[in-house]
């Protein structure tokens, strides 16, 4: 669980990112789960967009991908999404947490 501290230092790091994924109207997918876990342990923190024939709620994606890839949620600001989840490989070795 992210502290306030925390949470607001990734959103600053967040604004200068970008959006790497997008969500279509096919939602949640084995894929698009594959492809958040990819980028997560690459980045740690991403930028996700919410297509316009997304039917679901911004913040109820945010807690599905969020569970479903073990990440934090950072905010969710309109029909973007950013997660965070500290890399395996990258664990103490300069990651974003290390900041």
């Amino acid at each position: 669980m992210l502290t306030s501290k925390e949470r607001a230092r990734l959103r600053g790091l967040a604004n200068e990112l970008p959006v790497i994924i997008q969500v279509g109207k096919g939602g949640v997918s084995d894929n698009l789960i594959r492809q958040i876990d990819t980028a997560l342990e690459a980045r740690e923190l991403i930028k996700i967009r919410l297509l316009q024939n997304v039917d679901e709620e911004p913040q109820e994606m945010a807690r599905v991908l969020a569970n479903l890839t073990q990440a934090e949620v950072v905010q969710t600001s309109g029909k973007v999404i950013v997660l965070y989840r500290p890399s395996r490989e990258k664990s103490g070795k300069g990651g974003i947490a290390d900041l």
